[in-house]
């Protein structure tokens, strides 16, 4: 197909056509018999011309420009037309030149659906775009590129301007969209006019973005705002040059405010909650010639429907709080931000003050408000911070981990409370929960709870993540080391019902052992599970963590663990479990890396569970799980029958007893104590001094001894009769173990013995050894052969307490 372009003289329109850049010229432009890949036609031409090919959009653009001088003559104001008609379709860009004196100002008009400011390098829906070109003393300021769809009506310019129209090839547009008027002088590089209607926001930028705005120039953006709409403004981008002379500043001019204009530094806060119309301008300054800088602005403009509740502030009381920050902001915050398309919400510290995150400061007494639909977007995090330098100053004082009402309270839901406890190398932490206790949050005892606790232990060295917790468990206590970190986190809305019952308290204690203790306290009807921390990662190198389990007295408690081995190999030093229970002669239970973890097995006693790791070769990890639960004691049959005998022959001895008692008050000739010469009296000593056991001879042994005998000269008489002392127990009041078992040294623990295997030799008696005395009547004829030992020696070893004299004056 043939076209033809025909340009009037006094039109002063010039169409060029040729290649895109970068393509070969497969594709030609004919034109009579000449064949070329450029076409140029002039003002006056009339020119007929094919192309070689039936797709000539893919290869060729095209460009027609209109020069309009509004200096030497007048200009042709009104709506631009797309000309000359009948143009080949081609990607095409109409260029329209005007110049004009900076005492007069020009005004570009655009038709709805108006224009929307995109940023340099972002592309139009439609492939349609306007780009604005400011010209003044054959200076050239690029406005902005615009994009059909949006809010800003008009351009106002000082000067000359270049306006660019780019429509791709399949455009079916015929009109520009836009008309040119003339305006008195503007006093200022560009007023840009934005029409808001109903919810909404826009974007702008400063001209020449991201390059910088022109030196000491002067702009305004102009927002007509429906009165019953309220306007925010937010700086989301901007730099500043280095200034000589003056300030660069932000003006703005409120309708009603009292202080017209109201100046902001770029830094500040911009104002929110405008109702109604209002204008905003960007003052430059004069820059320093060595060393200009950038001043650069990219910000949005949020329009709003007044919220029923706008009036209605919330009290945030944080006047006796310390170390203490409160931050609302909308969810995801601040790894993810709303789109600036998407509706937001506002939090308001004061009617003109507001920001999509709200950042509060301990200390004060802040009166919020929220300019938001759904507030069910918005979320809390807070963080406390607590410390202690000196144990002195710190040791005894209880620390309430609990949520502040003043957050509670909040229509907000809290996403995050985090507390950081802060401490000396010597200083540790202790975490209690006296009646709700904490469960772990495990597979197999998964949290179902309305909020948890997660809490880490760090050093500059290492990290210790204890481990996920929530109320209701058998956790009573966990002492950790180091600096803690406790991070509350909800789910649901529950947490307000719940936040109710919180609590967990916190004090600093001295030194632990191990890096993480735990207490648990079950309930007897509960199977709890317990896991090392840094699950399921692995506890880290040289870490060692205890657990003390208590055991109620009537019950019996039965550990297993969910795997046989603890699953590390040590590349330094020894991997270690240490099981013992808090009790007298309680055997240690003591298992390494390479073996295999015990079986489940009955504990009658409290007991601690340590584990202590070592450097474990690449790609294996410690990682321990077991489990607790409990049942009454079961009595055997044996003791029950050894118990019923017992009573029996206590009563035959009580019924001997009380008939001799009746027997020899009746003669009133009581025995005392028949002294016994021809048994080994002499005191016990060590073994090897003392030739019998006490067992096989009869230094204990008296024939009778009646309640009538009465040392008169050891003994105070009170009324002429003296009860004598009785065995009575006395139940142990002085202190007892609380410290976990202490696993051998890496270097000696390979030559641990298994005590499961071995058993302990007794001590050897020694000279203060108390010996129990036995009542009973020596029977003639009686064996005293009682073991190897009394074999090896038969003599006779007693030595006389007393003479024959003496004895004769004792016995009557």
């Amino acid at each position: 197909a043939s076209f033809e372009i025909s340009l009037h003289k006094a039109d002063n329109t010039t169409v060029s056509i040729k290649l895109r850049p970068g393509l070969s010229p497969s594709c030609r432009i004919r034109r009579k018999n000449v064949i070329g890949s450029e076409l140029k036609i002039k003002p006056g031409e009339n020119v007929i011309f094919t192309f070689t090919c039936s797709t000539p959009e893919k290869y060729f653009i095209m460009e027609i420009q209109k020069n309009i001088d509004c200096v030497t003559g007048p200009c042709p104001f009104g709506d631009v037309h797309l000309y000359p008609p009948g143009l080949p379709r081609l990607n095409r860009t109409y260029v329209w030149d005007v110049k004009a004196s900076t005492k007069a100002g020009l005004e570009l008009k655009f038709s709805t659906p108006w224009l929307r400011q995109i940023e340099p390098g972002e592309s139009c829906p439609d492939s349609i775009s306007y780009n604005i070109n400011s010209s003044i003393d054959r200076a050239t300021v690029n406005i902005g590129t615009f994009c059909r769809n949006g809010s800003v009506s008009r351009v106002k310019l000082l000067g000359g301007v270049v306006m660019s129209l780019h429509l791709p090839w399949h455009s079916l547009l015929t009109t520009s969209g836009f008309n040119i008027a003339n305006r008195a002088s503007i006093k200022r590089l560009c007023i840009i006019e934005s029409i808001l209607k109903g919810e909404s926001s826009i974007t702008l930028m400063s001209p020449n973005y991201p390059l910088g705005f022109p030196e000491d120039e002067l702009m305004t953006w102009q927002f007509v705002i429906p009165p019953n709409m309220r306007a925010s403004v937010f700086f989301h981008n901007y730099s500043l040059s280095n200034c000589e002379r003056k300030e660069e500043r932000v003006e703005y001019y409120i309708p009603g405010s009292p202080s017209n204009p109201e100046v902001f530094k770029l830094s500040d806060s911009q104002p929110a909650n405008i109702a109604g119309s209002f204008n905003m301008s960007l003052q430059g300054c004069d820059q320093d010639a060595q060393n200009p800088g950038i001043l650069r602005l990219l910000f949005q403009v949020i329009v709003q429907h007044p919220q029923v509740d706008e009036n209605v502030t919330h009290l945030v009381d944080l006047s006796k709080e310390k170390n203490m920050t409160v931050t609302i902001h909308s969810e995801g915050w601040p790894s993810h931000m709303p789109l600036m398309s998407e509706p937001i919400c506002l939090i308001c510290k004061d009617p003109r003050t507001c920001d999509r995150v709200l950042t509060l400061a301990s200390g004060a007494v802040y009166r919020i408000s929220f300019l938001c639909k759904d507030l069910s977007q918005l979320r809390i995090t807070a963080e406390k911070g607590i410390g202690c330098m000196d144990i002195r100053w710190c040791q005894g004082k209880v620390y309430s981990l609990s949520v502040p009402k003043a957050i509670i309270l909040l229509p907000i839901r809290l996403h995050k409370f985090i507390w950081k406890l802060l401490a000396t190398d010597m200083i540790n932490v202790e975490i209690t929960s006296p009646s709700l206790k904490l469960q772990q949050h495990v597979p197999e005892q998964r949290c179902n709870t309305s909020y948890s606790y997660s809490i880490v232990s760090a050093t500059p060295q290492t990290e210790l993540n204890v481990g996920v917790f929530c109320p209701g468990g058998s956790i009573e206590k966990i002492q950790m080391r180091n600096n803690i970190t406790i991070s509350l986190k909800t789910f649901g809305k529950g947490f307000i019902n719940e936040s109710i019952h919180q609590d967990l308290k916190m004090s600093f204690v001295p030194h632990i052992k191990d890096e993480c203790t735990f207490t648990v306290s079950p309930n007897s009807k509960a199977k709890v599970y317990l896991q090392t921390p840094s699950w399921p990662y692995g506890l880290p190198p040289y870490v060692s963590v205890s657990w003390f389990i208590v055991v109620p007295s009537k019950q019996t408690a039965r550990l297993g663990f969910s795997r046989d081995r603890m699953g590390v190999a040590c590349e330094t030093g020894r991997a270690y479990l240490n099981i013992k229970e808090e009790t007298s002669g309680a055997e240690e239970i003591v298992r390494r890396e390479d073996e295999l973890l015990p079986q489940p097995r009955n504990m009658r006693h409290n007991f601690w569970v340590n584990v202590s790791n070592c450097k474990p070769v690449d790609k294996t990890q410690l990682t321990l799980q077991f489990w607790v639960t409990f049942a009454d004691k079961q009595i055997d049959l044996g003791i029950i029958l050894a118990v019923v005998a017992g009573a029996g022959v206590l009563t035959a001895i009580g019924l001997t007893v009380f008939c001799v008692k009746k027997k020899k008050k009746k003669t009133q000739n009581p025995m005392v104590g028949v002294y016994n010469a021809n048994v080994n009296t002499q005191i016990p000593g060590k073994k090897g001094l003392f030739g019998k056991g006490r067992q096989n001879n009869e230094s204990h042994v008296y024939a009778v001894i009646d309640d009538a005998v009465v040392y008169g000269h050891l003994l105070k008489e009170s009324n002429g009769s003296v009860a004598p002392e009785v065995d009575v127990y006395r139940p142990f009041d002085g202190p007892i173990g609380s410290l976990p078992p202490s696993p051998p040294p890496f270097s000696f623990r390979k030559d641990i013995k298994r005590s499961s295997n071995t058993e302990e030799e007794p001590l050897p008696l020694t000279d203060t050894d108390q010996d129990t005395y036995t009542f009973a009547h020596q029977k003639s004829g009686q064996s005293e052969d009682n073991g190897d030992e009394n074999k090896k020696d038969k003599g006779d070893t007693s030595v006389p307490l007393l003479e024959n004299k003496e004895q004769d004056g004792l016995v009557e």
